[in-house]
């Protein structure tokens, strides 16, 4: 959120398969839009769902910039707090942050910083900085453990017949937040 943009987010997260399913509704000076997106890592493809006209556009996505929700082997640990209140038991929350930078498919420098919790190493924040957006953050809540819908990694029926454009760069895993459409 900042002065430009405003937005929500359910987040599906498939590890083992390499897949996610983002939906996201919000504002973007001041005109609401919405995202669906699925991505399918293993297989190479992005699937932009537009629900309101039931089309979808079918992307080529690079399969090595899956976008694991994991701390990075080169992540160093910046500190260790209590979410909460440490007074008595149950009453916070002992996560650990960390930070470090990426390359991107570009070549430049994309910086980040994540907290997970110490136990479960269950995401809490995610903040990454680019030259072209600044810093973004995204903060993750109810939180379940498995996937409770596994058709959410399916495309709907209208997306059978959408083509493939061979010759559009390959996306990753931000050309999400970088195409906001209506």
């Amino acid at each position: 959120m900042n002065k430009k943009v405003h937005a929500f987010a359910k987040y599906t997260y498939d590890a083992m398969g390499q897949r996610i399913r983002f939906k996201e509704m919000g504002t973007y000076e001041n005109k609401t839009f919405g995202i669906d997106a699925l991505l399918l890592f293993r297989k190479g493809i992005m699937y932009k769902i537009h629900h309101r006209n039931k089309t979808c556009k079918k992307e080529r996505l690079t399969r090595e910039h899956f976008h694991p929700m994991e701390i990075p082997r080169d992540a160093t640990l910046l500190g260790q707090v209590v979410l909460g209140s440490s007074s008595g038991p149950g009453q916070g929350l002992l996560v650990n942050t960390w930070h470090g930078e990426h390359k991107t498919r570009t070549g430049g420098m994309r910086k980040y910083l994540s907290t997970f919790t110490e136990f479960g190493c269950i995401p809490v924040t995610f903040t990454h900085h680019t030259n072209r957006t600044g810093w973004v953050m995204t903060t993750f809540f109810n939180i379940v453990i498995g996937i409770q819908n596994p058709e959410e990694f399916i495309p709907p029926k209208f997306c059978k017949g959408a083509e493939l454009d061979e010759t559009e760069e390959e996306a990753d895993f931000y050309s999400v937040f970088n195409h906001v459409e209506n």
